[in-house]
């Protein structure tokens, strides 16, 4: 049979493609993903409501985004802010350098304050709201306000008579919210806040004074501290030791599958750059557990590749030719593939339900990994097969590991 060149040009071209830009660009992908504190450093606090407070899940939603905002004054981006149960939030920003200084700033209460027009001294405290009156609303020309109630609807009246046509800025502690002018005097002690452009703006400023207007001081139940050289150690050894786990699946795939081991290192180098891709793009941090599950998905994703080489090679002992052999190997192989990585999925989005910060890390890495496997373990490894056998370039059955005494007659 006459060669294909054209399929193995298709082929080359393919690996190629997959071998420079991953060895060009996945360093910067790499640099661009978001480390966890246990892999650079950092500082971790559990806080806990007094049980003598009624709260809920929506009121620490409220705290949990003031938090937010206070924690920027650290410098720290993309800190990890998870609610543990009904009256629990756990904080982790990696890359703090001054521990001391966060544990200080996080444990005070948040102070709201509606300040006289200079913004210096305070003339409503977040006290004197209703707890959480603060809601999205829209005025009659369907923009986004916030509606707010106070308590005291005279001392509000009296206020606003006496700085009408001025200023009242809105600090949650030295952070201004908001500078709302008062455009007549309100009575009755409702009143909305409009100057938001999206209905998202308007949420949040909401959900900031509802916290401010909460008289909770959170309790530290346990922190502890990560060196920045022990996270930087910790990152170091654990490459070290996945990059030599992967290494030593590279050469066995190669060894005992032979060719087919050779596509599956292929797509393997593919499935560990999408993964990358997809964790900077989705701006995933990645903690030890994210790691140690991205390092389990590699091997998940030679799993596939391996199914799917033994079903081949079952269909070429019992005489078939390689076109058919791969062919009926890939189909009776996908179905064992897809229950084996859906039931793993299944198990990965209970984990990053109900569990803990660490647990949601190493979900997210594993149900990423699973989705990549299709793209790459699955869809690329046969369709590169494919190219080589349909280009009549591969023949020999001895490059699938089946010698010809073990082939049947069909």
């Amino acid at each position: 049979m006459k060669i294909k060149k054209g399929k193995i040009a298709i082929f080359i071209t393919i690996v190629v493609a997959i071998l420079v830009l991953a060895g060009t660009t996945a360093l910067p992908v790499w640099n661009k993903i978001t480390k966890g504190l246990d892999l650079q450093g950092g500082f971790e606090v559990l806080y806990e409501a007094p049980k003598d407070q009624k709260v809920d899940r929506a009121i620490l939603l409220d705290v949990a985004n003031a938090l937010e905002r206070r924690i920027n004054v650290l410098g720290v981006s993309e800190p990890e802010i998870s609610i543990e149960g009904n009256n629990r939030i756990r904080v982790q920003l990696a890359g703090v350098k001054d521990p001391a200084k966060a544990r200080d700033l996080l444990g005070k209460q948040a102070e709201l304050t509606f300040r006289e027009p200079t913004g210096k001294t305070p003339v409503i405290k977040g006290a004197d709201l209703k707890p959480g009156s603060a809601k999205l609303s829209f005025d009659e020309y369907n923009s986004p306000v916030v509606a707010i109630e106070f308590k005291d609807g005279k001392k509000f009246e009296d206020i606003t008579k006496k700085y009408i046509g001025q200023p009242l800025p809105i600090y949650l502690d030295e952070k201004e919210l908001s500078s709302p002018v008062i455009q007549n005097v309100i009575s009755g002690g409702k009143a909305t806040i409009s100057g938001q452009k999206t209905p998202e703006e308007a949420k949040e400023l909401a959900s900031l004074l509802n916290a401010g207007a909460l008289p909770i001081k959170l309790q530290e139940v346990q922190s502890f501290a990560v060196d920045a050289s022990l996270g930087h150690q910790s990152m170091r050894d654990t490459l070290i030791a996945g990059g030599l786990s992967v290494l030593m699946i590279f050469i066995f795939v190669i060894g005992f599958y032979r060719l087919p081991g050779l596509v599956a290192v292929t797509t393997l180098i593919a499935y560990t750059y999408l993964n990358l891709v997809i964790f900077a793009f989705l701006k995933v941090t990645l903690t030890l557990p994210g790691i140690a599950a991205f390092i389990l998905g590699i091997g998940m994703a030679v799993d596939a590749n391996i199914i799917m080489s033994e079903r081949v090679r079952e269909e070429l002992r019992v005489g078939r030719t390689l076109k058919s052999a791969m062919k009926a190997g890939s189909k009776r192989s996908f179905l064992t593939i897809f229950d084996a990585n859906f039931t793993t999925m299944l198990a990965g989005a209970v984990l990053f339900a109900f569990g803990t910060a660490g647990v949601k890390g190493f979900s997210v890495a594993l149900i990423v990994g699973i989705l990549c496997s299709f793209v790459t373990a699955v869809g690329l490894s046969r369709w590169l097969m494919s190219l080589l056998i349909n280009s009549n370039l591969v023949k020999n059955p001895v490059l699938f590991r089946v010698k010809e005494d073990e082939i049947g007659e069909l």
